[in-house]
């Protein structure tokens, strides 16, 4: 069962040290780690690596790919069909994004939603980028007001881009759960 997914947008391509500690903190956070290709990961995070204590009652180890995309590192296609639907995003984050990456857990277990926030923020606090966050429509209330809200989305859909920072205070709220 596939489980949520979180897109860090970027101004540009992450360079070669950026890549390089990109991978230094992924490896740090697992258990397994597998490049796919420069750019492209699977791991095991290890949950308590994020200061995830309470795993519900499952192995603290949660699979999840990371896979940054663009012109010139892979997955352009993923990229070009991810934003073709979004409108001007220049005027809401500043940017047009050309690059991102996306942060997929392989499981939708309530930790593997926590897990996937903190790991984004932390991918964030190596990259840079701010977060395209989907929301439902109860969610809008509950995250109006936390710190590092960059914009708020009502049409086409609800959501919200955001930076680590906000990942991170949204993450500690009382049944905190992303959109899959």
């Amino acid at each position: 069962m596939g489980g949520p997914v979180l897109v860090i947008e970027l101004p540009g391509p992450v360079p070669p040290t950026g890549i390089q500690r990109l991978r230094e903190l992924l490896v740090r956070s697992a258990s397994h780690f597998e490049e796919k290709r420069v750019g492209g990961y699977d791991l095991n995070v290890r949950a308590e690596s994020l200061g995830v204590a309470d795993t519900g009652g499952v192995d603290g180890r949660r699979p999840v790919m990371v896979s940054l995309m663009g012109p010139g590192i892979g997955d352009e296609n993923i990229f070009e069909s991810e934003h073709a639907d979004e409108g001007d995003q220049e005027s809401l984050i500043g940017f047009t994004p050309t690059h991102a990456v996306d942060v997929i857990a392989c499981c939708n277990k309530p930790v593997d939603h926590v897990v996937t926030a903190l790991l984004t923020a932390a991918v964030m606090d190596v990259i840079g980028g701010i977060a395209n966050v989907e929301l439902l429509e109860d969610q809008i209330p509950i995250v109006t007001g936390l710190p590092g809200i960059v914009a708020t989305l009502t049409d086409p859909w609800p959501g919200v881009y955001g930076s680590a920072e906000f990942l991170r205070a949204w993450a500690r709220q009382p049944g905190f759960r992303l959109l899959k």
